[in-house]
Order: C-alpha cells, then structure tokens, then sequence
C-alpha cells in the first residue's frame, strides 16, 4: 500500500477509500432494467391480428367444441391442427368468445409459438388465477416448478375456464415443460401446424382445411361485399385455394381500395399478370407491424428457418422441389427415385416428407394411387422465395423425376389412373421454368405423357395435354422448335380419334408442312406427322391421298429407321388395311400378306405391332372372301386383345366389330349382331353417340338386322 487515495471506479461502480475503519451498507436499485420476458397485456382477449366478420364453416368442429364447454364438462384437450393461414386461430378465437359470452366461462388465451411467450402468458393466467407475487416471483426465478404453479392455481379456479394455447408449432415446448396437462375445472384448445398424433396423446385432433367454395366466397363478400358478384367471388376463391388467410388479406385490399376501387375482375386480371403472392400480401393492414403469420409469403418462412435451426434443411430442399410442382396430388412413387439426389440425399427423403407432414406442408392423399399434395398458395409462395441459385438444381431433379414416371417407350394398354395425375405437374414445370435447354427437356417428357395417354384410350387428356404443353414451351422455344412441332403434331392425332377429322387435318397438314421444310421429307417427325394425317385422310374419303402418304412414310421410315423398326413395321401393318383387296395380294411382290409372321419373328408375337398386323392381315383376309381363315384369326387377336387391354379399349372394339363382320360372313348374322349390340353401347359410353367410329358402328349393326348387309366380294367373282 502506498497510503494513497487512488481508488477510480467505471460506469456504475464505487468506491470507497478511508485512511480509518468503517462499516458502508449500500442499496442499490435500478428501476429502469428488467430482466426476463415482459408479459402479455391481457390473457383474457385472444391476441389475434383480424378476427373474420363471420366465422364461415367449421360447423361440425364448432359444435363439438360448444360440447366441451358446456355445464359439468372438463378435463378435456382439443387440438387444431392445419397448415399455416387456414384459419385455426380464426376458430379458436370465434370459440373463445362464444365460452366466454353464452357459456360463461372464463377465457384465458397464451401464445404459445416460443417459449419465452407461452411461460410469460402461463404465469400470467397463474396471476389471473388467483397466484400470489411471491409465488409468482419464485417461478420466474427457477425456485419452484412454474408449470406446476399454473395447474395448481388451474385445478383451483373457482370459474371453469377456457384455455387457448395459440401457434403451438413447438410442441417440443409444451412437452419439455409439462405445460400441457389437463383439469376438471377446464378446456384446453391448442391450435398448431404440427399433425403427428405422437405429439397430441390424450387430445382430440380437428383438422382445420380450407373452406368449401361458397363459403370462400361468402368471406371475400363479407370484407368487400360491393367488389362484385357471389360467382365472381367464387372463382377467385378458387384462384386463392379457399385459403382463409389469403381470402382475408384479398377481401381486406378490396375493401381498401379508395382512389380507384377494384372489382372482381380487376382482382382476378391481376393476380394473372402480377405476382400472385405480392398481390395477396397487399391486403394487410399496412399500419400495423407486420406479423409473418398473417402474410402469406412469409407464415411459411417461419417452418422453414425451424427446418434449418433443427438441423433438417432436407425438409427445406423437399418443400422447394415440391413447389415446382403443381397443387395437386403428386405419386408417392415419382419422390422415391435416384434422380431425388440432385436436391437432397435419397436416404433422407423419408425423414424430410415425414417433418412436412408434421407442419401441415403437405398431407396425403389417395386417390386410387397414394399421392402427396400441397396447397397452391404455399407453393407459389416457397417458389417466390427460392433463391434463384437453386433453382437449376431443382428445375432438372423435377424434370428427371418426372420423365422416370413416365414410360421411356408408351404402348398401348389399359387406363393408368398414374398418368393422368402427372398432367398438371408436366404443365407446372413448364410454366415456372426459365432456362430454356431445361423447358425443352420438360416438354421432351410432357410430350412422351401424351403420347401415353393416348396409348391407354385416353384422347381428350393426350389433346389437351397435348396443346397445352406446346403453347407453353412455344413461349421460349418459338413456334418453330423441333420439340414444340412435335407435340402439335400429336394434338392433332388426338383430334382424329376424338372424332374431329376436319380440325384434324388441318392441324396435322400445318405442322407437316412446317417440318418438312425444316427438317425434310424423311425426318422422323415429319414422317410421324405424315402418318397421322392417313389416317385422318382415309376417314374424310380421301382415299388416293392418303395411299400415297402412307406409301411415301414405309419408305421413309425404311430409309430413317431400318425395316426392322416398329414404326416401319407399324406403317407397312396400315398398308394391309388401305389397300384394295386387288393389290394386297401383289404389293412387295406378294410378301405384304406374311408381315404378321415377319413381324412375330422381329418383335414377338405379343407386341402391339405384331397384334396389330394380324388385325389388319384378318381385314385383308376378309376382304379377299377367305372368310373362315380372316374369322379364325380375328378371334385369335380379338382374345388377346381382350385379356391385355380390357373391354372398353378403342383397340378392342375396332376388333370386335370386324370380328362381327367374320362371324356374319359366315352365316352367324344373330353373332354379329350381338357383338355389335356390345360395340355400339361401349362406344356411346366412350365416345359418344355422334363421334363417326360410333355412327358407323350403329349403320352396321342397322344393316344386319334389316337384312341389308352382304359380305364383300372377293377381287374377280
């Protein structure tokens, strides 16, 4: 010691120097630093952004939560589960002031989305339970369980009560604290994005979904009732998804509106031309601070960053690869894939779907095929906040995805419920890809879908699959791309087997000529298109032209793909059919008349080519006047037509009809009619009653009960 006073002190620090003894009590108090969470302001008012002007559906789950609150009832935990803005809270809240008003409960509503709220706002309703400071004092500061502190003074209450426990998306919480409990003296109603029963033992779950569509209208008509018409509001409920957090914040901009007012119409013209999600989110109150959960481009962010902070950015990567997607049921089976690998790990595939089920991202369906399905305003809003340095990566994995879902080589065969749900998710990626090499791989497996569903029976899908796919891709291949030709070429075939011939040709002739000065004459895709137009051309009587086409496509198609080829073989099978009876039987100098055998001999005898050659080689055969041979073995290719493809099958009831023909050629007329009685009401359920296959099918069977019909004459009798 130097006996000096030298002591210093810094910021609120002192010090105290004395050459003598002394004894310093000091106090200190510094009012203005609280430590902790601040509580809520109220527990008796639900804390919520807009209440709905009127609850619209959920009926059934408002009636069963009156049940629980009536006199005698308790001890029961109900739990609202759905994706973010379905209207959970919007429930709970509409409950909460019906228990609170006619049922006289009292109500007591704690955020519950972190842990520092849902513990802030459980010591308060331990407050307004009747808790003392010192006991409240002793749980905040870890001296006494503060779960238990709330229950007792729950379990004591003199008034039964409701409790609301609103954005529990943290379950975890509610767990690791045992704040979750139940009491004789009340209800409890969780409202969370989380739908794994394992988090919910002991509760009642009510899946809260969106609204039904006249309802989503009636909510934009309660916020903007002068906006337009119930339809009108109805249709753009059906843009929103019924969603109830985007009908609100639409209905909430509508109603907004001062300068210049927009109607309906001029809502729905902007959510085509402008960013859909950034539309909707006008519809907040601007003067309010903004809350993630009541903005449908960020409610979902909140899911996404949990993702990210527990360690799981593969449930992140899915959902992104999700929204390049459609809203609607996606296979299973197209997610369980190699091709996944390009976005995030295979093995983890099933962990990643599992954590957006917990969220309500995503649920599943079965609609004959087990599926996954998410909502089109979650998608649109996941796909508006994708970084765009991902986007590549997730562009192709999708495309890849999609085209091993599709068969690599389309035949024919029965209706596959598969095909036609991946239609609208071809149109999505079509529609949110950018990179133009990428679009033209998605319309590359869009197209080959078509071909498939055509190849099942399925026309009007294939046409409108079809043309749609060309109109979006023509957008940044031009009109002009191989690719984009290619698909017009097969709406138009589409066209002929819906019976639209005229529509037909003219598509086919165009999209010909188009290829056939780009590419030339003996390009593959111009000879496909070329072959498509025979057959349009000899249904409209134009016989001699469409002869010469299909002669011209067998030597195309000898020339490009090898005699071996089907589509070669295929071409040569239609000679068989065009050709007059006369020169069947000397075209290719005589050898036409054994191309079922050539054709088992190269393909087998069970491909469709090689079932088709004997189709067409039995037409041949009858029109010769060998009508026992034609009838032995058409019923031959009529069998297993049938065992491949079923009854219903265009395929099988063009042979049935000729098989008709055989059996009356040889006398079996009341045979033929039977099998024409088949034929003709097949048809009008397929096709209807005026497509021409149905026509011509009713005049034949007209004929052989007039006793009109005769069988052919045989070349020189």
């Amino acid at each position: 010691m130097t006996g000096g006073m030298d002591g210093h002190a810094e910021d609120r620090g002192r010090v105290y120097q004395a050459s003598g003894d002394q004894h310093i009590n000091e106090h200190h108090h510094y009012g203005g630093e609280i430590t902790g969470p601040l509580g809520p302001d109220s527990v008796r008012r639900p804390a919520v952004g807009r209440p709905p002007v009127v609850l619209r559906d959920r009926t059934e789950v408002m009636e069963r939560l009156r049940a629980s609150v009536e006199a005698g009832r308790g001890g029961e935990v109900y739990v609202l589960y759905g994706m973010g803005g379905c209207g959970k809270t919007a429930v709970a809240c509409a409950f909460f002031q019906e228990a609170t008003g006619a049922y006289g409960r009292a109500g007591l509503w704690v955020n519950a989305s972190d842990r520092a709220s849902l513990r802030a706002g459980m010591l308060a309703v331990a407050a307004d339970r009747g808790a003392g400071d010192g006991e409240l004092l002793a749980a905040r500061n870890g001296l006494r369980p503060a779960a238990d502190l709330v229950w007792q003074h729950l379990d004591r209450s003199a008034e039964p009560w409701l409790l609301v426990l609103d954005n529990a998306d943290e379950p975890e919480i509610l767990r690791d604290g045992s704040w979750l409990r139940t009491s004789p003296r009340g209800t409890v109603v969780v409202t969370t994005r989380r739908a794994a029963a394992r988090w919910w033992a002991g509760a009642e779950l009510q899946h809260i979904g969106v609204l039904p569509r006249e309802d989503a209208a009636l909510v934009l008509r309660d916020l903007a009732p002068d906006s337009g018409t119930a339809e009108q509001a109805a249709q753009i409920a059906d843009r929103l998804g019924r969603l109830p957090l985007a009908l609100t914040l639409a209905g909430g901009f509508l109603s907004h509106q001062v300068l210049d007012p927009w109607t309906l119409d001029a809502y729905a013209h902007h959510l085509d031309e402008d960013e859909r999600v950034q539309l909707i989110d006008q519809g907040a109150d601007a003067l309010s601070e903004a809350d993630p959960r009541h903005l449908v481009g960020l409610t979902w962010q909140l899911t996404l960053d949990a993702f990210e902070a527990r360690g799981l950015p593969e449930a992140a990567a899915l959902l992104r690869l999700l929204a390049r997607f459609a809203p609607e049921p996606l296979p299973l089976s197209l997610l369980n894939r190699a091709d996944i690998g390009g976005v995030l790990p295979r093995a983890r595939t099933e962990a990643a779907l599992r954590a957006l089920l917990d969220q309500s991202l995503t649920e599943l369906v079965d609609v004959g095929v087990r599926c996954v399905q998410s909502h089109g305003v979650l998608l649109d809003s996941v796909s508006a906040a994708t970084p765009a340095e991902r986007l590549p990566a997730l562009d192709t994995t999708a495309v890849r995805l999609l085209d091993a879902a599709v068969p690599a080589v389309p035949d024919a065969g029965p209706y596959d419920p598969q095909l036609r749900l991946l239609v609208p998710h071809a149109l999505a990626l079509l529609r949110r890809i950018g990179e133009p090499s990428t679009v033209a791989a998605a319309l590359a497996v869009a197209t080959r879908l078509s071909v498939a569903l055509h190849r099942t029976g399925d026309y009007l899908s294939a046409w409108d699959t079809s043309r749609a796919v060309a109109d979006l891709a023509q957008h940044s291949l031009g009109a002009d791309h191989r690719l984009v030709l290619a698909a017009r070429s097969r709406a138009g075939r589409a066209l002929f087997r819906l019976g639209r011939y005229a529509e037909a040709e003219s598509s086919l002739r165009g999209v010909r000529a188009l290829q056939e000065r780009l590419f030339g004459a003996d390009d593959p895709d111009t000879l496909d298109s070329g072959y498509g137009l025979q057959l349009v051309l000899a249904n409209l009587g134009k016989r001699e032209e469409s002869l010469a086409l299909l002669r011209a496509t067998v030597a195309g198609r000898r020339t490009a793909l090898g005699p071996a080829h089907p589509l070669t073989l295929r071409a040569r099978a239609s000679l068989l059919e065009m050709l007059p009876a006369s020169e069947v039987v000397t075209e290719e100098g005589g050898s036409l008349l054994s191309l079922p055998s050539e054709c088992a001999r190269l393909l087998g005898p069970d491909h469709t080519v090689t079932l088709g050659a004997g189709h067409n080689h039995a037409w041949a055969l009858y029109l010769l006047g060998r009508f026992e041979a034609a009838d032995e073995e058409m019923r031959l290719v009529a069998e297993a037509y049938l065992r491949r493809f079923g009854p219903e099958y265009p395929i099988v009831l063009a042979a049935r009809q000729l098989f008709s023909r055989t059996r009356s050629a040889l006398g079996h007329v009341d045979a033929g009619i039977e099998l024409m009685a088949d034929v003709v009401a097949r048809r009008e359920r397929g096709l209807g009653a005026e497509h021409p296959f149905t026509v011509a099918s009713r005049r034949l069977m007209d004929e052989y009960r007039s006793g009109r019909w005769r069988p052919p004459q045989p070349p020189g009798a």
